[in-house]
């Protein structure tokens, strides 16, 4: 069941995706920022909490989900830190995957030859 509940909320954040850049002259990038932006603000006011509890990966895994791991490590880290942990707390809980996606971004580049569209 968990499956079929990550499938279901990751699936629909996919088809409003979709649908903004069908339906609307929004770029992908600025949708991308839009969903991160929307993440750190459901999480700042715990409305993402629920869903993170009732979808698991399916609401973790998207971009709304880096947002909200923004959000909370910079709640954490402002009851430990105070006013300090407001500049630390987004980086050091999303450290681990912004190491794997610059890693990870260096060892395609060297094992692809990048080439221009034609």
């Amino acid at each position: 069941m968990d499956y079929l509940k990550a499938f279901l909320v990751g699936g629909l954040f996919c088809i409003i995706g979709q649908i903004l850049i069908d339906k609307t002259k929004l770029t992908p990038a600025r949708i991308l920022v839009a969903y991160v932006v929307a993440g750190v603000v459901l999480g700042g006011v715990g409305a993402y909490q629920p869903l993170v509890e009732w979808a698991g990966a399916g609401a973790t895994v998207p971009l709304t989900g880096f947002g909200y791991s923004l959000a909370k490590g910079v709640q954490e880290a402002v009851a430990e830190k105070g006013l300090l942990g407001a500049l630390t707390g987004g980086v050091t809980s999303t450290a681990g995957g912004i190491a794997a996606a610059i890693f990870l971004g260096v060892l395609v580049a060297f094992l692809f030859k990048p080439r221009p569209k034609s």
